[in-house]
């Protein structure tokens, strides 16, 4: 792997001294559709004076990210990098349909292969960033803005927690699961407990959580509550014992349970889903809490949330205060296309596409 720090300067402006880890065999063509490859040796051999300007875009509306990663993919493995112009948008700008966000002007046979590679980076770090960005929006819904946890690790391969965790930042999400997710962005993971430490005090909440607070006096004292799947119950066991010093529950509620809650008291069940932490179980735990002086402690809602679902209970009013959300911040669903659309000066593409002009697009130096 080779590390690559990146400080860019001039007209276009950008976070600086982030290091982007890049295996060597890039240059090798080794993660290169063939013919890209192929089309390499053909321009070297029967067109290698020609000069061309590819440009990058995708069809939705977008926070766009991996504009630096990309320059400095182009940087460390383009031939005589120097020969070549790029213009480029910035990380977290919002980008709609069809909009230029990238076009690099230069010999084909000096950067070409990296076409596929660079469609990719784009795709997953906006796609990540859109995702956290819609749901941030969702979470402000109720005048102000709750924290959104960004909880990926187990949802994707660990290698892409650095890109991911940094295109979460872009996003707009502050709080995430590991070190690695903060190393673009120079902060450390955050978290609790999980279930394995309370299943290692026997389901005892307050004992687990005695412990933590034991080896980690300085954090905020925040306990797990759904392990027992009765998470008022254990919500006012754990705020009697630690009072002041609990700082929040948290509900993990899995989505193919009924809480305690509902089977004790069947008359509140109505048209609604009582599965998981759903709406009505945290405004329960809520009125629970406050009913005996607790309405400092804060509750977290994790499992399964989508920007749709908070929106939902948002619209509500629920009172979660924090939202901790995952795989569903993972969805590709931006993809990037690069074409060659000038050639020596001159118009030149596919039919159906153009050289779109970008004014918000700036050099990179």
């Amino acid at each position: 792997m080779k590390e690559i720090e990146l400080k860019l300067q001039g007209k276009i402006k950008r976070l600086t001294n982030k290091t982007f880890k890049f295996d060597e065999r890039v240059r090798e063509g080794w993660f290169s559709a063939v013919y890209f490859l192929k089309t390499r040796e053909i321009v070297e051999k029967h067109k290698s004076n020609n000069t061309v300007t590819m440009q990058f875009f995708q069809k939705t509306n977008a926070v766009l990210c991996g504009t630096d990663e990309v320059i400095a993919l182009i940087k460390t493995f383009a031939k005589d990098p120097e020969s070549l112009v790029i213009h480029s948008l910035k990380d977290g700008d919002k980008i709609k349909p069809f909009e230029t966000v990238l076009t690099i002007t230069g010999p084909y046979q000096n950067f070409g292969y990296l076409e596929g590679i660079i469609d990719g980076i784009f795709a997953r770090r906006t796609s990540v960033a859109t995702n956290v960005y819609n749901v941030v929006k969702s979470a402000r819904k109720s005048g102000y803005q709750k924290p959104v946890i960004f909880m990926g690790d187990r949802d994707d391969h660990f290698t892409q927690q650095a890109g991911d965790g940094y295109a979460s930042y872009i996003g707009g999400s502050r709080a995430q699961a590991t070190h690695a997710m903060h190393e673009w962005w120079g902060k450390k993971g955050m978290g609790t407990m999980p279930h394995a430490l309370i299943q290692l005090f026997e389901g005892d909440v307050v004992a687990a959580t005695q412990a933590y607070k034991e080896t980690f006096p300085e954090d905020d004292l925040m306990a797990l509550v759904d392990y027992n799947n009765d998470v008022i119950t254990d919500s006012l066991r754990v705020a009697r014992e630690f009072g002041e010093e609990l700082k929040g529950v948290r509900v993990d509620t899995s989505r193919t349970m009924v809480d305690q809650y509902f089977c004790r008291n069947p008359k509140v069940m109505g048209s609604f889903d009582p599965r998981g932490a759903n709406p009505e179980l945290i405004f329960a735990l809520r009125k629970s809490l406050d009913e005996e002086g607790f309405n400092h402690v804060k509750i977290i809602a994790t499992g399964g949330f989508t920007a749709e679902r908070i929106a939902e209970y948002e619209d509500l009013g629920v009172p979660v205060d924090i939202y901790g959300v995952g795989s569903s911040l993972l969805k590709i669903n931006i993809g990037f296309t690069g074409d060659n659309v000038i050639l020596n000066g001159k118009d030149e593409a596919k039919a159906g596409r153009r050289y779109r002009e970008n004014p918000n697009l700036e050099l990179v130096e």
